[in-house]
């Protein structure tokens, strides 16, 4: 018999006093997945995957041990729970280790508001077949597309549950519904692919195969013939599919464990300019339909609206219970974590100040340059915030595309790079970070 999750966590938290730890959190996460591939017209993958997973944090004074399963049996639990006490005694003691206080927990929430979880009926694999190959044929009508690698439909929900010993409970459930497929242009060594898709929490908000299969195919056209660029400084416009990894370098650099353990080129830097005056950066783990939207934090702490950047100047850190109490402040609500691992700081929604210009005026105005819509590998220094990446996308002449480039990177330094930034109005506002297009007026570009 299948057991309900605040059931499971009771029993956890229970075996763990039983065992002897002073506090103790247990989440419980029941999920399944339906994914199905296409190639050719016929199935090439089908995969589905269902279970619950159990996780078992406990405290002995300041030191703590994490231990998780898969089975959720007594005897495990009990074994879970004994095992997790005799580890904390062996480990280090942490004196920012520690559940929340009563006072910080989350007094209630309203799920239903955030719109998490779809109820209409999950889509059948016949169903989520068919959307693959309606994928796959939209992509193939694309006049000059050879080949379709890869087109996928799936369904996946999952339900959550937290608990812990200073009187927090509390759970939801989560749906997610997703399309997508890369298509393949030219042939032998000239070959050029590119890729498209879309994933949401409701199913009737899902874009639809064609148009997922057609812009695939439109894409990889557009990178046929590619060429390396001149090797020099030129403006790069970093396109909307992309350009979040560049807020998201932010994000990470305010990450209060970073900034705790002064490993971050953003250590020193609250209260100033981060980004160019007239840009912020929201927070909102309210946004409904979203898909980091949640109604408290992994440690039980509530969640809510904050600027992590104002005009342009940097609010705050990104904190969980251990963070800032390690840097004297108080915790910002962004706990995350899973079963097997404890909690770390993390975000939810962002977006950040779109632009007055759109992406065709950036291209228009940057006179000779890269727009990038691919990249491919990292170099970058966490404490510098110097950049280097591999791209690819289109060169721009004159305020026009003229042809496609590959091979070639880019460099710069993250904060002269973030302070520069010029952002479009092309954002799509139902994904978890809503970002434009981002130019940034000065890089290097190393080509031919």
């Amino acid at each position: 018999m299948t057991k309900p999750l605040d059931a499971l966590t009771h029993a956890l938290l229970q075996a763990a006093r039983a065992a002897g730890a002073d506090q103790a959190d247990a989440m419980a996460v029941r999920a399944q997945s339906v994914s199905i591939a296409v190639r050719g017209g016929a199935l090439e993958q089908a995969e589905r995957s269902e279970g619950t997973d159990i996780g078992l944090r406990v405290f002995v004074g300041q030191r703590l041990a994490n231990v998780s399963a898969s089975d959720t049996s007594e005897r495990t639990i009990t074994e879970m729970a004994e095992r997790a006490v005799a580890m904390a005694r062996e480990a280090p003691e942490d004196p920012y280790a520690g559940l929340a206080a009563p006072d910080q927990l989350a007094p209630d929430w309203d799920v239903d508001v955030l719109e998490l979880n779809d109820p209409t009926a999950a889509p059948t694999p016949e169903q989520l077949h068919e959307d693959a190959a309606r994928v796959e044929a939209a992509a193939l009508a694309v006049n000059g597309v050879t080949q379709v690698q890869s087109a996928s439909a799936g369904y996946a929900s999952q339900e959550i549950h937290l608990a812990a010993s200073n009187g927090f409970a509390g759970g939801y459930g989560r749906t997610d519904r997703g399309l997508s497929g890369v298509a393949i242009a030219g042939s032998g060594a000239k070959m050029e692919r590119d890729y498209d898709g879309d994933s949401r929490i409701f199913q009737a908000d899902l874009r639809s195969a064609e148009d997922i299969g057609n812009s695939a195919g439109q894409r990889a056209l557009v990178r046929m013939d590619a060429r390396k660029p001149p090797t020099g400084t030129y403006p790069v416009l970093f396109d909307e599919r992309i350009s979040g990894s560049l807020i998201g370098h932010l994000l990470g650099a305010i990450n209060g464990a970073a900034i705790a353990r002064g490993g971050s080129w953003l250590r020193d830097a609250m209260g100033t300019l981060v980004l160019p005056e007239g840009l912020s950066i929201l927070e909102d783990p309210h946004r409904p339909r979203a898909t980091r939207s949640r109604p408290f934090d992994a440690e039980g702490l509530p969640t809510a609206q904050r600027e992590i950047v104002t005009d342009g100047v940097l609010q705050g850190w990104t904190l969980d219970l251990a963070a800032a109490r390690k840097l004297g402040l108080k915790p910002t609500g962004n706990a995350s974590r899973g079963t097997s691992s404890g909690p770390s700081p993390s975000t939810w929604n962002i977006a950040l100040t779109q632009g007055s210009a759109t992406r065709a005026d950036l291209i228009r105005d940057m006179g000779t340059g890269l727009l990038v819509t691919s990249m491919i590998g990292s170099t970058i220094n966490p404490n510098t915030g110097d950049y280097s990446r591999g791209a690819a996308g289109l060169w721009v002449e004159n305020g026009e595309i003229t042809h496609a480039i590959n091979e070639c990177t880019i460099a710069g330094n993250l904060r002269d790079m973030l302070r520069a930034i010029v952002p479009a109005n092309d954002a799509r506002p139902h994904l978890a970070h809503v970002v434009p297009s981002l130019l940034v007026p000065g890089m290097t570009l190393a080509g031919a």
